[in-house]
C-alpha cells in the first residue's frame, strides 16, 4: 500500500463492513444523546452543560492503573493521564474536540487512560480557552503555550505526539504551524482524529454525507465559525490550515469515518501533505460516525482505532 493511502482497520467489523453489536447500540446512543447537542440553535451554555451531563452518565471508570491529575503548562490548564504500573516513556499532548465551544478534558478520559496504557505515555488533556467567550486565535496561543511548557520542563521535542479530533484536530495543526514558524523543536508526529480542517466549509462531503452523517450539523458548524471567529476570515491559516503551506511537517495519521461530513476535510488534508512531499496516512473505517474513537471500553471498532495510533505513536515517538 502506497504512503498515505486509504486504508482500513485491521478488524472483521470494518474490513466487512458491518458493526459490531456494541458498536450499534453506541451508534443509537449518538443519536439519541450526542446529536442533539450538536443541532444548530441551541445556547452554548446549554450545550456544554448536555455534554459534561452525558460524558458523566456514559463515562467508564477510569482503570485503577490510570491518575488522572491536574496542572498546568505556560499557565494553559490541562488534564494528564499517567500510568502507574509502566514508565512513561513519551508525552502525547492532546486538544479535545467540540467545535472550539464546548468540550473538556474530563469528556476524554477513556481515550486519554487506553493510550497512556497502550502508548505508553503521559498524556496531558489541554483545557484551552472556548469560544465565544474567547474567540480565534485564543485556542492556538494555548495550544503553542501548551508545548512550550512541555518544552520548557525538560521533555525533548523527539518525545513528543501532538494529537487531537475534530476542532482539535484543526488545533492541533494549527499548532504545528506555529511551531513550524516560530522554529521550535518539531515534535515527533502528528495524530488526528476526523479533523475539522476547513472553516470555510467548502468539502463536497459537507452536502453529500448529510443523509449519512449522525452526529454533526451543518448549519450547527456554521454557527460554531460565527462564534470562533467572530467575523474573521476563515480561511486564514491558523482558522483554516487545509490552506497553510503544509511542508516540513513531522509523520501525520489521520483517521476519519467515510460517512462523515467532515470526511472531505481528512482527505484533502492528507492529499496536500502528501503533495508537499509529506507523509500522510489516511485510515478510513466504514460505516462508523464522527469520533467514535470516544467510545473506547465499549466498542472494539474504538479500541482498534485507539490501538492503530497507539502503535503510530510508539513507531515515531522514539523515547528512550
Amino acid at each position: 500500500m502506497e504512503r498515505g493511502s486509504a486504508q482500513s482497520f485491521g478488524y472483521a467489523a470494518a474490513m466487512n463492513s458491518r458493526l459490531s453489536l456494541r458498536a450499534r447500540a453506541c451508534r443509537q446512543s449518538v443519536r439519541w444523546m450526542l446529536a442533539p447537542i450538536f443541532r444548530a440553535g441551541r445556547s452554548i451554555i446549554v450545550r456544554r452543560r448536555a455534554l459534561l451531563r452525558v460524558a458523566a452518565l456514559t463515562r467508564l471508570p477510569v482503570v485503577p492503573c490510570i491518575k488522572v491529575s491536574a496542572d498546568t503548562l505556560r499557565g494553559v490548564p490541562i488534564e494528564w493521564s499517567v500510568g502507574t504500573h509502566q514508565q512513561a516513556r513519551r508525552v502525547l499532548l492532546y486538544f479535545h474536540g467540540g467545535a472550539y465551544l464546548v468540550g473538556s478534558p474530563s469528556v476524554y478520559r477513556g481515550i486519554a487512560a487506553r493510550l497512556a496504557q497502550w502508548a505508553q505515555a503521559r498524556v496531558a488533556c489541554v483545557d484551552y480557552r472556548l469560544a465565544p467567550d474567547h474567540r480565534f486565535p485564543a485556542a492556538p496561543d494555548d495550544a503553542l503555550d501548551a508545548y512550550r511548557g512541555l518544552l520548557e520542563r525538560g521533555i525533548a521535542a523527539r518525545d513528543i505526539v501532538l494529537a487531537g479530533d475534530s476542532a482539535g484536530g484543526g488545533l492541533t495543526l494549527a499548532c504545528i504551524l506555529k511551531i513550524r514558524d516560530a522554529g521550535l523543536p518539531m515534535p515527533a508526529a502528528l495524530v488526528l482524529l476526523s479533523p475539522w480542517t476547513d472553516l470555510t466549509l467548502s468539502g463536497a462531503s459537507i452536502r453529500d454525507n448529510t443523509s449519512s452523517e449522525i452526529l454533526l450539523d451543518p448549519a450547527m458548524l456554521e454557527e460554531a465559525v460565527r462564534d470562533y471567529l467572530g467575523g474573521q476570515d476563515a480561511r486564514q491559516v491558523l482558522a483554516s490550515p487545509l490552506f497553510a503551506d503544509l511542508h516540513d511537517l513531522p509523520p501525520m495519521l489521520v483517521q476519519v469515518a467515510d460517512g462523515e461530513i467532515l470526511y472531505d476535510d481528512s482527505r484533502r488534508l492528507v492529499e496536500r501533505v502528501q503533495a508537499a512531499g509529506g507523509s500522510a496516512e489516511l485510515s478510513v473505517a466504514r460505516n462508523l460516525w464522527h469520533v467514535w474513537q470516544i467510545f473506547a471500553g465499549k466498542m472494539p471498532e474504538a479500541d482498534a482505532a485507539l490501538h492503530e495510533i497507539a502503535r503510530f505513536i510508539v513507531r515515531h515517538a522514539h523515547a528512550a
